[in-house]
């Protein structure tokens, strides 16, 4: 009795809005406004997937669930033969902007040369130039040395955004290694290649993989700079889409927008992938 009592006692003294332990809901306005926002972003996503799998041919109103728009996409010869050229493109452009890229952020960061500081704000040039400049000054340049437009001209062109976004991802990533485990490396007997391959850049190819995913993304996705610099026969695929679409929006690009969709988040989703796990050797 004495407890209860002493316990009741202790209860009344306990101010009545501190009694009540429940748990309350309360929805903040951030809550509210990032709702908001991921709705405004990904809902013409969704609705473009909706209606990929439209019967309609002209996506005006629901006329039943299909996968024909799927099907016919994988047996067109132009969208492939489209989409060979780009992965070309891509792969060609990637590859040369991870050697370039790697070695031209390792040299900025590592040595010292008159001007310096003037090299590396025009080499990051690309991320803040306009791509219509870019395109520009790449068709002007290829006609002023006479070179013929094909496949391999997007391929130079593309080299010089890629470039400078390979650079930028690796020149983050080297800021936050240790400036002295090449030292180490060399104090021990290595020579500096051997340094460079076998210390420096396991540590890097974190930072060099996340880059060229970008890269690829990216040069997959460039209409303008393709266009100015493609040659006959040399179609990519956001200019294959760009021609059909000027006539009105078809299901099968509808179809081939949500696997682009997908295929870029699967991207996005290596790279971060890639990311915490060098993260975490680090770290251990």
């Amino acid at each position: 009795m004495q407890q209860d009592s002493k316990q009741h006692h202790q209860n009344e003294d306990i101010p009545i809005e501190m009694r009540d332990t429940k748990p309350k809901f309360k929805v903040s306005w951030q809550v509210i406004f990032v709702g908001l926002m991921f709705f405004y972003m990904y809902l013409p996503i969704f609705v473009l997937t909706f209606y990929s799998f439209n019967k309609s041919r002209y996506s005006a109103g629901w006329q039943g669930f299909t996968l024909e728009w799927y099907t016919k996409l994988f047996q067109d010869t132009r969208i492939l033969s489209a989409l060979q050229n780009s992965l070309i493109v891509a792969f060609a452009a990637v590859g040369v902007s991870a050697v370039i890229g790697t070695l031209m952020a390792v040299g900025l960061a590592r040595f010292r040369f008159r001007g310096k500081s003037l090299y590396q704000g025009v080499s990051y040039l690309p991320l803040i130039i306009p791509d219509i400049a870019i395109a520009v000054s790449t068709l002007v340049f290829l006609a002023a040395v006479a070179i013929p437009l094909s496949i391999w001209t997007i391929v130079s062109a593309h080299v010089v955004f890629c470039l400078a976004y390979v650079a930028l991802v690796v020149s983050t990533r080297l800021a936050d290694l240790n400036p002295h485990l090449e030292e180490a490396a060399l104090d021990l007997g290595a020579t500096p290649v051997e340094a460079f391959i076998q210390v420096l850049l396991p540590e890097l190819m974190p930072g060099i993989l996340s880059g060229c995913l970008l890269a690829f993304v990216l040069s997959m996705d460039d209409f303008l700079i393709a266009s100015f610099t493609a040659g006959s026969g040399a179609t990519t695929l956001p200019m294959e889409i760009f021609s059909r679409i000027r006539t009105g929006v078809k299901p099968d690009i509808n179809a081939l927008s949500v696997i682009l969709i997908i295929g870029s988040g699967l991207m996005a989703f290596i790279g971060e992938f890639l990311r915490i796990q060098g993260d975490k050797k680090r770290q251990g």
